[in-house]
């Protein structure tokens, strides 16, 4: 390990039992391709993260709903893809010197891995994965609502904070499940030049789509962006 993996257990506030999940859940696939290189088998952190998304996503709902039981599903869409978010999670990320505890490969290291936002934001999901496999929720849950969640307050609806930039909320959410990135297509536009309606379609890969109307470019693509995001949270 790069560094003391002690400092991080006590910030993950979790003693692991097999310590074997916590290598794993640092190793990027860079450093598997080195080793299997070298004759010797191991396994990155790609199917942690997978498990550790799904979890983070549980917990997160499950609190948002507890604490905020008056708020509309679709608020607290918003708010769990901003807490779930791969800008968010580096920062949690940041916050426990992550970077300085992942084994890379030479390649990854030289390019300044370190630092990447993807590759700190995957780490903490596979930890949430590493946490659980050895305690349960009773790791995990803890982890992710003293670090990830916080003590959460959601903005005022009248807040410049506000989460109203759909956009940039599915690029992300696209870029943490592995999708293809948003495409936006303006298939329509109609009444007269002082007052046009647009259509705006949306499609993140085949499976999500989404049309909507504005009556600005900018608005449909922020409506259509607010659809497909929550088709791919729901899915």
């Amino acid at each position: 390990m790069i560094a003391d993996t002690a400092v991080l257990e006590k910030a993950l506030g979790h003693t692991f039992r097999n310590r074997e999940l916590l290598e794993r859940a640092l190793t990027h696939k860079s450093r598997i391709y080195e080793k299997s290189a070298e004759g010797q088998l191991s396994a990155d952190n790609e199917q942690m993260e997978f498990l550790g998304d799904a979890i983070l996503g549980f917990v997160a709902s499950e609190s948002l709903v507890r604490q905020f039981a008056s708020f509309p599903e679709g608020r607290l869409s918003k708010l769990k893809a901003h807490l779930v978010s791969a800008a968010h999670l580096h920062h949690v990320a940041k916050a426990l010197d992550l970077g300085e505890y992942l084994l890379l490969g030479r390649g990854e290291e030289l390019s300044g891995g370190r630092a990447k936002k993807a590759l700190l934001s995957d780490a903490v999901e596979a930890l949430i994965a590493a946490l659980y496999l050895d305690g349960g929720l009773d790791a995990a849950k803890p982890f992710i609502e003293t670090r990830i969640l916080g003590s959460f307050v959601p903005p005022d609806e009248t807040s410049e904070h506000t989460v109203t930039d759909y956009k940039s909320a599915l690029q992300e959410m696209a870029q943490a499940k592995k999708l293809p990135p948003p495409r936006y297509v303006i298939v329509a536009e109609d009444g007269p030049e002082h007052s046009k309606t647009f259509t705006v379609e949306v499609r993140v890969g085949k499976e999500f789509i989404s049309r909507a109307q504005g009556m600005s470019k900018k608005a449909a693509g922020q409506m259509a962006a607010q659809e497909v995001l929550q088709k791919i949270m729901s899915a």
